[in-house]
C-alpha cells in the first residue's frame, strides 16, 4: 500500500497532529512531510503561551507519536518524527505570536517603508501597540509586511516597560 503525495499526506495528517498537540495545551505552528530516502520525515513545530522548552517538546513528541501510531495507515511506511519549537527568527504572523512576545523588541517592515524597531505592548485580534522611539503607536497587522523578534542580550530599559504598561497609544494614521 503506498501513501499519498506529500501535500496530500500533510493535509490528511494535519487534523490528527493538531488534535494531539492541542490536547496537551499547545498550538501547531507547522506540519511538513518530506521524503528522506526510504523514510518520510514528519516535521512538527509547536508553540505555547508560555513558550516551549525541552520538556514541552518531549511531551509534544510523545503525544504526536502516539497519534501517528494510531493512524499509521495514513503514512503507510517508516517515518522519522521531528518535533521542535519555533526558532527565534520565526516571523510574527498571527495575533497569538504578538501576544506571546509582549515586551520583546521586534523589527517591523511595512510596505514602502524602511525597517524599524519597536517594543511589543498589548495585542488583540487586529493589531498591536508598539513603543517606537519613546512613543506608543498602534499598528494594524494588515499593514505589516514582515515582523521578527530581535534577540536582546540585556534587559530592556525600565522606562520602556513602564510606558507599555500604563499609557494609551497614539493611533497610527492610515
Amino acid at each position: 500500500m503506498s501513501s499519498p503525495p506529500r501535500g496530500e499526506l500533510a493535509a490528511q495528517l494535519a487534523p490528527v497532529v493538531r488534535e494531539a498537540v492541542e490536547a496537551i495545551g499547545f498550538d501547531l505552528e507547522l506540519l511538513d512531510v518530506n521524503q528522506a530516502g526510504r523514510r518520510r520525515l514528519v516535521k512538527v513545530v509547536v508553540d505555547g503561551d508560555e513558550g516551549i522548552g525541552l520538556d514541552e517538546v518531549a511531551q509534544a513528541s510523545r503525544a504526536v507519536s502516539a497519534a501517528l501510531d494510531a493512524h499509521e495507515h495514513l503514512i503507510a511506511g517508516p517515518y522519522t518524527l521531528e518535533v521542535t519549537s519555533p526558532g527565534a527568527d520565526r516571523p510574527l504572523t498571527r495575533p497569538r505570536h504578538w501576544k506571546r512576545n509582549r515586551l520583546r523588541l521586534v523589527k517591523v517592515k511595512q510596505p514602502e517603508q524602511v525597517e524599524w524597531f519597536g517594543r511589543v505592548g498589548d495585542a488583540d485580534d487586529t493589531g498591536v501597540v508598539l513603543l517606537v522611539k519613546g512613543e506608543l503607536r498602534r499598528v494594524e497587522y494588515r499593514t505589516i509586511e514582515r515582523a521578527v523578534v530581535e534577540v536582546e542580550f540585556k534587559q530592556p530599559p525600565v522606562e520602556e516597560l513602564a510606558l507599555l504598561d500604563g499609557k494609551h497609544p497614539k493611533e497610527e494614521s492610515e
